[in-house]
């Protein structure tokens, strides 16, 4: 029988028939069988490729099938066991998978097209080989291959500008954020897909100490006078909800996406407790509710507080952060973020706003939070009133920490607003 020149199936064994032929036969593991595995060890003739074909395309899906309780069953069939694009599945079918936002997913997914897509100079696709073959060498190689990318030039007008011979002009651009993240999506597949499958998946894992190269940028900081800037910009420009996101990313240090898909108008003084807001961050798995106003009954967040006031007045649930128009098809607002989770079309406006208030093009909704982190640092808070309010988590934060929270964020902000003591634009 020659040798074969793919991997052979799970639980495939060769056996020396009486006929002297040497067959084919899938036998089922000792302890699936006293797990009450309803699949029967069975014959797969002597033919190898027909044998393996059957093992591979019909028999492990059932068995996989019955290990999962059924998970197996959503993973694509053009993902041949033992390959990357397999082991890829695999994750995706975990409750590791299942616990990342929809715009992680999104990104994850770029890095797996990314690596999966990348063709071989011997025009195979690295998704199809098998794990085996898959070693750090290999891997070393496609981070620099990745790493760069060939772009077309483009005039003024957004055209690809051509030589003499007409071919398209391009510059070569360094990717390495992008291909950084790719490959610790992989390498986190990796490690998630070898716990689920030990027997099969290699367990050194080439996407580990690859020694990543770090290019990025830091996020720019928006000072607080192109944060009062960005929000009048948004008033005058019908645009409002953009200015009140801007403010809440500010003084409670939420994230983007999070003041766009978590912040609900019930978190916002409800009638059990209103006196405070919930602030989620689903990052760190942290909640806490925020006092709005100090001992003496004075707003701590007055111009933010107007605008949410506003809001409840005229909604009792939903998300707080709606477009500032009716939708045609609905009849009503509709959130920024859609239904897939995209908030690409936010990010546009939000740009759009930055450059109609004449700020700086590096600009967005992010450096409005970064701006709020550096207000802290700048009103001298201390270490744990920081984490008070930003909800980070620390080894030290001693078991009381919760009882003081309320205590702290009234100091923590009365310091952040003595800072702009000077400025005309705030109500003290």
């Amino acid at each position: 029988m020659p040798k074969p020149t793919r991997s052979r199936p799970r639980y495939t064994v060769r056996i020396r028939l009486a006929s002297g032929e040497n067959g084919w036969y899938f036998q089922v593991p000792s302890w699936a069988k006293k797990a009450g595995c309803p699949l029967r060890s069975q014959a797969l003739g002597t033919e190898v490729d027909a044998a393996w074909d059957h093992a591979e395309h019909v028999l492990l899906p059932q068995f996989d099938s019955w290990r999962t309780g059924g998970m197996s069953d959503f993973v694509p069939q053009r993902a041949a066991s033992g390959t990357f694009d397999w082991l890829v599945t695999i994750y995706k079918t975990s409750t590791r998978w299942a616990e990342i936002s929809r715009k992680m997913r999104r990104t994850h997914e770029l890095g797996f097209d990314m690596v999966g897509n990348f063709t071989l100079k011997d025009g195979r696709r690295l998704g199809a080989l098998q794990l085996e073959a898959i070693t750090t060498k290999v891997i070393d190689k496609l981070y620099e291959a990745l790493a760069y990318v060939d772009e077309p030039v483009l005039d003024k007008d957004g055209r690809p500008i051509v030589d003499a011979r007409g071919n398209p002009v391009t510059e070569r651009r360094e990717r390495r954020t992008t291909v950084n993240h790719a490959m610790k999506t992989c390498r986190r597949a990796w490690n998630v897909a070898l716990r689920a499958e030990p027997d099969i998946i290699p367990h050194r894992n080439p996407f580990s100490k690859m020694g990543l190269v770090n290019k990025s940028k830091p996020t720019p900081t928006a000072t607080f006078e192109e944060l009062l800037a960005f929000v009048k910009a948004c008033d005058e420009n019908g645009r409002t909800s953009l200015g009140t996101a801007a403010l809440i990313s500010w003084e409670w240090l939420q994230r983007v996406e999070h003041v766009f898909t978590a912040l609900e108008v019930a978190h916002y003084r409800p009638k059990d407790r209103p006196d405070n807001v919930l602030v989620v961050h689903p990052k760190t798995g942290e909640e806490v509710w925020l006092p709005l106003f100090d001992e003496a009954g004075a707003a701590l967040y007055p111009e933010l507080m107007e605008r949410l006031d506003t809001i409840r007045r005229s909604r009792i649930s939903g998300l707080v952060m709606m477009r500032d128009w009716i939708d045609e098809t609905a009849g009503i607002p509709v959130p920024w973020v859609t239904a897939s989770g995209d908030l690409s079309y936010m990010t546009h406006e939000a740009k759009r706003m930055i450059r109609l208030a004449g700020l700086r093009d590096e600009l967005s909704l992010t450096s409005f939070r970064h701006g709020g982190m550096t207000e802290m640092g700048d009103a001298d808070l201390t270490d744990s009133q920081m984490r008070a309010i930003s909800r980070h988590k620390s080894a030290k934060i001693l078991p009381t920490y919760v009882k003081r929270t309320q205590k702290q964020i009234i100091e923590a902000t009365k310091k952040r607003r003595s800072v702009r003591t000077n400025s005309d634009n705030l109500s003290e």
